[in-house]
């Protein structure tokens, strides 16, 4: 696999990670309502599942990912659900000027993480998307070494989409200084984040 088709790859793979979605829009929201790190934790939850998904779809084993319906829809009704539910308390909390740190402490991250992981390995777009991408830019022959290098695009390439949504969450964060701007933006960080779980919830 040549310098040429790894930056193929990097390329389409960004258009696809940086394009508006649930979880751009679901990165965005946590990091603004709880910080930088429940934002990180969710994106982090992001990148695991599609690792998951290119793992399966380049040892050609994408169709086992297709056929599991049953799977996929408990998982993206799930974890939709979860989306609204948080969607529905910051909407409707008390206005909280953010302190200098972060207050939420760290042990509902893993929740997030999981809820992240969970809304990617149920998104029955993700086997089709490597299915399309793999054998048109990378062909249809992957050595283990191979798709290491994919991996590691991937993890490159989300880090700069997942980092950049976090930093631009936390600056906005930041202006956040009297109890009605807090509730303006509860309110619209709220609804994106029910939008978004509608919206995984109505995906085919």
């Amino acid at each position: 696999m040549d310098i040429s088709t790894v930056l193929a790859f990097a390329a389409a793979f960004f258009v696809f990670a940086a394009s508006p979605g649930p979880d751009n829009l679901t990165i965005v929201s946590r990091t603004i309502s709880h910080g930088p790190a429940s934002g990180i934790a969710y994106g982090i939850g992001t990148v695991a599942g599609i690792l998951v998904f290119l793992s399966l779809a380049a040892f050609g084993l994408s169709f086992v990912a297709a056929e599991m319906g049953t799977a996929m829809t408990v998982l993206r009704y799930a974890g939709a659900a979860y989306l609204v539910w948080m969607g529905l308390r910051l909407f409707l909390a008390a206005p909280v000027v953010p302190a200098p740190e972060p207050a939420a402490g760290r042990r509902g991250l893993p929740a997030v993480f999981l809820t992240g992981l969970a809304l990617n390995l149920g998104n029955p777009k993700m086997p089709l998307f490597y299915l399309a991408l793999l054998p048109n830019v990378v062909g249809a022959s992957l050595t283990p070494g191979h798709v290491a290098v994919l991996a590691g695009v991937v993890l490159a390439v989300e880090a700069v989409v997942v980092g950049g949504h976090v930093m631009l969450a936390s600056r906005a964060r930041v202006l956040l200084r009297t109890p009605r701007a807090v509730r303006r933006l509860n309110r619209a960080a709220g609804g994106a984040m029910i939008g978004a779980g509608v919206a995984v919830a109505a995906s085919r």
